[in-house]
């Protein structure tokens, strides 16, 4: 659909279950889309009631949607098992160099549950950076039996660089049966946590989070 109006265009690609989206920006006579993705069909069925008939994992992918040809090329990003995909905000909707992700084991059982409320063991304890123009990720590991869910970015005060900031994360702790507020440096990905706010209670690891600075 263009922005400014007009006729919508309808592109074909093979069946697959979109789940989130990281980013989309105009590039040349292309609009590319990155996001995550299951294996079609997918049927939640009532959330939970059920549960859904797809059998593979969450993976990042990439569509570039060829506006003159008519076509969409499909690139698959990453294969490691992983969801709720996050960028620098500033950069929605523009080409951006690094994204975050969630990895996740079994995602697509989250929807057999009758509330809707994904349980911790769908989760892993690994969080994940990518490098987009190179291909390549880091992945920051807590301790096992941890789960951690979707992180989201906050740019530091005066930052100039796109990865200059924190990534925040709730990170449920199996000892205490709670969960803590995680903070990472996006720059330092795999270094131990700058901060680690022990909250009361268990936080469920559902979705999504946002970073307002002045609330």
């Amino acid at each position: 659909m263009p922005r400014s109006g007009g006729t919508t265009r309808w592109f074909e690609i093979d069946p697959v279950y979109y789940s989130h989206t990281l980013n989309a920006y105009d590039q040349d006579d292309t609009v590319v889309m990155e996001l995550t993705t299951m294996p079609a069909p997918f049927h939640a069925a009532g959330r939970g009631n059920g549960g859904p008939s797809t059998t593979g994992t969450p993976v990042l992918d990439r569509w570039t949607v060829d506006l003159r040809a008519g076509r969409v090329r499909s690139t698959r990003i990453d294969d490691l098992p992983q969801e709720f995909p996050r960028v620098n905000e500033s950069l929605v909707s523009r080409r951006h160099r690094f994204a975050y992700t969630a990895s996740a084991a079994e995602m697509w059982r989250a929807y057999e549950t009758v509330a809707g409320v994904p349980p911790d063991d769908r989760f892993t304890n690994c969080l994940v950076k990518h490098y987009m123009l190179r291909g390549s990720r880091q992945v920051h590991r807590f301790p096992s039996g941890a789960t951690a869910g979707e992180p989201v970015f906050v740019p530091r005060r005066g930052a100039r660089d796109e990865d200059d900031g924190y990534l925040l994360s709730y990170v449920h702790d199996p000892d205490r049966g709670a969960s803590d507020l995680v903070i990472l440096s996006a720059q330092d990905f795999t270094a131990r946590p700058l901060a680690r706010v022990h909250l009361p209670g268990r936080v469920p690891l559902g979705f999504h989070g946002s970073w307002v600075p002045d609330a």
